[in-house]
C-alpha cells in the first residue's frame, strides 16, 4: 500500500513539472511582434515637364514656343504636419535681352492643420545671359552705357541685362474631401524683374477631382482646375522712361487681372494639363511691360506706351499643354 502511494506521488509530481515545463516554453517562445520601420523624415521630390508655351501669371515667358522644365526638392518632414524644403529649378524662356534661361531656387515650410495646407517661402528668379538692349540704334545717346545703341531693336523696345528678383509667398489650400479644395496665394517682391516697380500678386484657386469609379481600374485620374488672379505694380525706375520720352522719374507698370481654366489627366507619375489663360491687359500696355522683341503691329498708344504704339501680344490669350512627370524618392523609387 506504500509502494503504491509513493509511486502515485511520483507520477503526480511528473505530471505537474511536465505543465509547469509546458507553461514556461509558451511563455518563452511567443511569437515576437512585428518590426515596425523608423520613421525616415527625408525625402526628394523631382520632375520634369515640357509644355507648347511656358506662362507665368498670364504672360508667355517663352514668346509662345515650347519650353521645358525640371526640378529637383529635397524635404524634411519635422513632423507628419510640417515640412521643410529647398528646391532648385530650369526652364527655356525666350526674353527680350536673349536670355533663354530661368534657373531658380526656393526655400520654405509647408505646415498642415487638418485640412488646411499652408506653404510659406522665398522664391528666387534668376535670368542668366542676359545682354542690356538699347532702344537707340547705332548707340546714339541710349541707356546701356559704353554698348547703347548695340544691340538695339528695330520696335523701340528695351529691357535690363539682369531682370532676376526674389519674391516672398504665402498660400492656403483647404481641403473639403477627396474631390473638392481651395486655395489663396499672395506673393510679394520690392522689384518685379528688376524694374524698380514692386509688385504684388494675389490669387484664388480651385480645383475637383472625379472619382476613381469614372476610369474603372485603369489607373487614369482626372481633375478640372482653375485660378483668378490680380497683379499690382509699381513704378519702375528712369531705365525704362528715358527711352519711351517719359521723364527721367520711372513708369507705372499696369495693374491687370489674369486667369486659368483647364482639364487635367493623370496616370501613375504622369499628367497631362490643357488649359486656356489669358488676361486684361490692352496690347499696348503689354509692350510696354515686357518689351517685347518681336512686336511690330502699330496704333496701341497707351499712357506708357506712346506713338507709333506698338503692341504685343504675349499677355493675350492663349491654349496651353503641358506633359509632366513627378516623383518622389519614397513614394517611387522604393
Amino acid at each position: 500500500m506504500k509502494k503504491i502511494v509513493v509511486a502515485s506521488a511520483a507520477v503526480l509530481a511528473m505530471g505537474m513539472s511536465a505543465a509547469s515545463a509546458a507553461d514556461l516554453g509558451a511563455k518563452m517562445y511567443k511569437k515576437a511582434p512585428p518590426v515596425v520601420a523608423a520613421f525616415d523624415p527625408w525625402d526628394i521630390a523631382f520632375g520634369s515637364s515640357i509644355t507648347n508655351d511656358y506662362v507665368f501669371r498670364g504672360i508667355t515667358q517663352s514668346n509662345h514656343k515650347p519650353s521645358v522644365t525640371a526640378y529637383f526638392e529635397p524635404r524634411y518632414n519635422v513632423t507628419k504636419d510640417v515640412q521643410l524644403y529647398a528646391g532648385v529649378s530650369g526652364s527655356s524662356i525666350s526674353f527680350t535681352n536673349r536670355a533663354s534661361m530661368e534657373l531658380d531656387g526656393y526655400v520654405g515650410i509647408r505646415p498642415t492643420w487638418g485640412a488646411a495646407a499652408f506653404d510659406f517661402g522665398f522664391w528666387y528668379y534668376g535670368y542668366p545671359g542676359g545682354q542690356c538692349i538699347d532702344s537707340v540704334q547705332g548707340g546714339q545717346a541710349g541707356v546701356c552705357g559704353a554698348n547703347s545703341g548695340a544691340n538695339a531693336l528695330l520696335n523701340g523696345n528695351v529691357l535690363k541685362k539682369d531682370v532676376s528678383f526674389y519674391e516672398g509667398y504665402a498660400k492656403l489650400t483647404y481641403t473639403f474631401n477627396d474631390y473638392f479644395s481651395l486655395g489663396g496665394n499672395a506673393y510679394y517682391t520690392p522689384s518685379y524683374l528688376n524694374s524698380g516697380a514692386d509688385g504684388t500678386y494675389a490669387s484664388i484657386t480651385g480645383k475637383v477631382i472625379a472619382p476613381t469609379t469614372w476610369f474603372g481600374s485603369s489607373g487614369v485620374g482626372m481633375y478640372v482646375s482653375g485660378e483668378f488672379g490680380r497683379q499690382w505694380l509699381g513704378v519702375t525706375d528712369a531705365f525704362y522712361s528715358i527711352p519711351l520720352g517719359l521723364g527721367n522719374g520711372g513708369i507705372k507698370y499696369p495693374d491687370y487681372n489674369t486667369w486659368n481654366v483647364g482639364i487635367g489627366f493623370t496616370y501613375k507619375v504622369f499628367t497631362l494639363d490643357l488649359r486656356y489663360s489669358d488676361t486684361n491687359m490692352s496690347k499696348g500696355d503689354c509692350n510696354a511691360f515686357t518689351g517685347d522683341f518681336t512686336a511690330s503691329q502699330t496704333g496701341f498708344v497707351t499712357a506708357i506706351n506712346p506713338a507709333p504704339g506698338i503692341g504685343s501680344n504675349w499677355c493675350g490669350a492663349t491654349g496651353i499643354v503641358k506633359l509632366s512627370a513627378d516623383l518622389t524618392a519614397m513614394s517611387n523609387l522604393k
